[in-house]
């Protein structure tokens, strides 16, 4: 064979060496496979086969706990049972052993109701036989009694009723004259303690407030520079005068009264504007029904000027600087406004001041006592143009400007219109009083006086016992002489009391009256 057949013959053998060699390959991988799947597979048989004994041990033990815990829970349920049975028979038991008890109780409790009604029955008419001896011995009694006081009668030659008025008249001077040395000791205590500070109050007070006092009028008196301005003032045909009342709402009296005109008129302010329009309208010389309307006019804003100043001015004084500005002109009209000759504004200042002294010596609300006191007589500005009392009138201001409910109440209590619910009403009264009737406040005309001194006597000889009486010291003490011989030491304190208690109820008068008793005995001999 040549080299070039041996070469062209060459790769064909080696492809098919190639593929007998794959060949040979495939089949030796498949047998290796083969017998390693065999082999793993024969292992994966043994471990499941184990893994079923092991469960199928696990499950047999599992079924073997369970069977015994199941016999656990059983024998603990009977026990709970067989305890609960045990327990409520117990309780049974008990119960049934009470009724027992209780029955018995009842048995013994009846027993001895029925001893205890027996006793009671004999009790009763043991009771019973003891009244009617009772009764018995009383008859025996009152006849003894009847035949000793026929005997003490016979010896007192005095009745069973005359002893018994007897008796009682010496028991009561007794307890009259034991009252009255408690009385005196108490009021002497009072005294010696209240009186003092209240003294001492009072006068510091007072003495820190000073205000001045203007007379009361109806009547202004205007100078005139001759009595032939009389005429000019009155105008032809009396047109001028006519011109000013109508204007200014007064009354003009012109008199034989040289060099003066007199404004008559119940109100102040208009009397006041009528009185500067005259003096303007004289000063100035211009008299005739138009200027007259233009003085007129202009005084009265001056006079509107001046009543909000004086009110600002009074609220100034007694620091109180958050009231309503309306309620400020009120209380700037009391300028023009007296009572009994007192001016009112003033005295509503001095009240003021005076209700402030006393809230701080006796620990109350010093504000409202003092807006109380400003405010108490309020009423008084309107009263001429308002129906009602000043002190209504007063209420219903203070309501309509908002004033609080305190402030309110002094000024409806000032006069005992209703009772006092505040320490702060209280001390406004008394404010008002002191300020009403200490020395020179105020004045009264001289029939009023009388009266109120003849008052005073006529009360005083109401009662039984008096043998005089004097009212002195302008009407502020009236003293009383008794009859000894009717009223004793006891008897005149308690007819002090009673005099002074009625004069409260029937006077009407300003500050305090004192009830002087006096009970004493003379004898007059004559040596000759």
């Amino acid at each position: 064979m040549s080299i070039s057949m041996i070469n062209a013959v060459s790769p064909a053998i080696a492809v098919v060496i190639g593929i007998a060699g794959l060949v040979v390959g495939l089949v030796g991988g498949g047998l290796l496979y083969k017998l390693f799947a065999t082999k793993k597979l024969g292992k994966s048989k043994s471990n499941a086969v184990k893994i079923i004994e092991e469960a199928y041990a696990e499950a047999k033990a599992i079924k073997k706990e369970a069977i015994v815990e199941s016999k656990e829970e059983s024998l603990k349920l009977r026990e709970q049972v067989e305890n609960e049975v045990k327990e409520r028979r117990n309780e049974a038991s008990k119960l049934e052993e009470r009724l027992n008890q209780r029955e018995e109780f009842i048995e013994k409790k009846e027993l001895s109701i029925d001893k205890r009604t027996e006793q009671l029955e004999n009790e009763k008419k043991n009771l019973e036989d003891e009244r009617l001896s009772i009764k018995k011995a009383i008859e025996e009694n009152d006849n003894l009694k009847q035949d000793i006081l026929k005997k003490l009668e016979e010896v007192s030659r005095m009745t069973a009723s005359e002893a018994k008025d007897e008796l009682v008249q010496a028991m009561t001077e007794n307890a009259k004259k034991e009252a009255g040395l408690i009385i005196k000791k108490i009021e002497d205590d009072a005294k010696e303690n209240g009186e003092k500070k209240a003294r001492e109050i009072v006068a510091t007070a007072i003495q820190k407030c000073a205000t001045d006092l203007t007379s009361e009028m109806t009547v202004s008196v205007v100078p005139l520079p001759t009595d032939e301005m009389k005429g000019r003032i009155i105008g032809r045909e009396g047109r001028n005068i006519r011109a000013i009342e109508a204007a200014t709402g007064v009354e003009l009296i012109v008199d034989d009264t040289p060099e003066s005109i007199t404004v008559s008129s119940f109100d102040p302010i208009r009397r006041e504007i009528a009185r500067l329009s005259l003096e303007k309208l004289v000063v100035d010389g211009r008299i005739h029904p138009t200027r007259i309307e233009e003085i007129v006019e202009k005084m009265t804003k001056e006079v509107d000027k001046s009543i909000k100043e004086a009110g600002e001015k009074a609220c100034e004084q007694v620091q109180i600087y958050n009231l309503n500005p309306e309620l400020v002109k009120v209380l700037g009209r009391l300028k023009y406004r007296t009572s009994y000759g007192q001016n009112v504004l003033q005295h509503s200042i001095e009240v003021s001041v005076i209700a402030g002294l006393l809230a701080t010596e006796l620990g109350a609300d010093v504000k409202i006592a003092k807006r109380g006191g400003l405010l108490h007589d309020i009423g008084k500005a309107l009263d001429h143009e308002i129906e009602g009392t000043h002190v209504q009138i007063g209420v219903d201001l203070a309501k309509k400007y908002k004033e609080s409910p305190e402030v309110i109440h002094c000024i409806e209590a000032h006069h005992f219109n209703v009772e006092f619910r505040s320490i702060e009403a209280v001390i406004v009264q008394i404010a008002d009083a002191i300020s009403s009737s200490r020395p020179g406040a105020r004045r009264e005309s001289f029939e009023a006086y009388i009266k109120r001194l003849q008052q005073l006597e006529e009360i005083s000889n109401s009662f039984k016992g008096v043998e005089k009486s004097y009212a002195v010291q302008a009407g502020r003490e009236v003293r009383i002489i008794v009859k000894p011989n009717e009223i004793s030491d006891n008897d005149a304190m308690f007819l002090a009391k009673d005099i002074a208690k009625k004069i409260e109820d029937e006077m009407q008068y300003p500050g305090q009256i004192k009830v002087n008793v006096i009970r004493e005995s003379r004898f007059v001999e004559t040596a000759k």
